[in-house]
Order: C-alpha cells, then structure tokens, then sequence
C-alpha cells in the first residue's frame, strides 16, 4: 500500500460505526457466524480493492442494520459523526426494502444505484459468495448463483472489473460444488 493511502486510510474513523455494527453480534447468518463479522468482511473486501472512500468504508461497517434490526433508530448513523447524513443515505440506498422482492430490489440499484451503492453492493456479495462455501443447501447456492449471475454480475462489471472476475471465480467454485455434489444429476432426473 502506498504512503497517500495509508495516511488516507489512518484519517478515517470508522469506530462509531463499528459500534452501531455490534449491534448485529446476535444475528445468526444462514452460513454460520454473525452479521457483525459480514460488516467487517464486507469492509476489508473494500480496503482490499483499494477503496479509501470514508463513507463506502464506514457504510460497510453499518449497511444491514436497518434491514436486519427492528427498529433500528437510523438517527444513530445520521449523528454518528460529520459524515452520518452521507453515510445513511448510502446505506438507505443498499438496504431492500419490507416486502420488496429482491429482483426488484436489486434491479433498482442496476438501474438507479450510485457508484458507491454499487460497489458496496459488489463488496457484500462478495463477502456473502464466500460463505456459501459453509452452506449445505444446494437449492440456495444454486438460486444465490443464479442471482449473482443475472443483477450482480452486471453492477460489477460497470464499477470493477477485478470484483467482477472474483465473483465469477466465486461463481464457479459454488457451480462446481453443485456438480461435484451430484446436485444437478438429481435436479435433472426430477424433471
């Protein structure tokens, strides 16, 4: 990493919202461990890729707490500090909403999504094809593939070539367990 970064990088305080964040300890994931862990995946896959961008990082730490906390009071993140007005609105803008489904859901953000809203959205689906590699259930890697291929290969692609290969990578890897697992030979004499 070179000096210009590492000194943007030490400038940015992320510790407010990694506090927010904590709040997500009690969350299970379908893949085991907890939602705090895929926040904090979700921003080193953003620092990994050279991302310094204060509000992407800080709404990486934050971006599903209003959808997986009831209730949660997003005046929290507004006041979390100067950039909590930013910040919000980023997390807003990735968060699906209640009862939306999630092709529409993700369609809006190829659509209509900011830059930033885009790569965090690929930084996260990054994170979470990573724990596919903990699921057993051949029906969700299959439909997660499936949906990765069709809204969010094209959002990576347009932000971040080098996300997009991962996730094709990722992509591969969850399909190859499929036909390893014997999956799609059962899938096909079902139909």
């Amino acid at each position: 990493m070179d000096n210009m970064r590492m000194l943007q990088l030490k400038s940015i305080y992320t510790a407010p919202y990694m506090q927010l964040a904590t709040n997500l300890i009690g969350k299970a994931r379908f893949a085991g461990g907890n939602m705090f862990r895929h926040q904090i995946d979700t921003m080193g896959i953003l620092i990994d890729y050279g991302y310094i961008d204060s509000v992407l990082l800080k709404a990486s730490c934050v971006h599903d707490v209003i959808e997986d906390i009831p209730g949660f009071d997003s005046e929290l993140i507004r006041n979390a500090d100067e950039e909590g007005e930013q910040v919000l609105a980023l997390v807003t803008e990735v968060t699906k909403r209640p009862g939306q489904l999630k092709s529409d859901y993700l369609r809006g953000i190829i659509d209509h999504g900011s830059h930033r809203a885009k790569v965090l959205k690929c930084a996260d689906r990054i994170s979470n094809m990573i724990s596919l590699g903990f699921v057993t259930s051949c029906e969700f890697i299959e439909r997660y593939c499936d949906e990765t291929e069709m809204f969010i290969f094209p959002i990576a692609l347009e932000v971040d070539y080098n996300m997009y290969l991962e996730l094709i990578n990722l992509v591969m890897s969850r399909r190859q367990y499929l036909e390893d697992s014997g999956y799609y030979d059962r899938k096909k004499s079902e139909d």
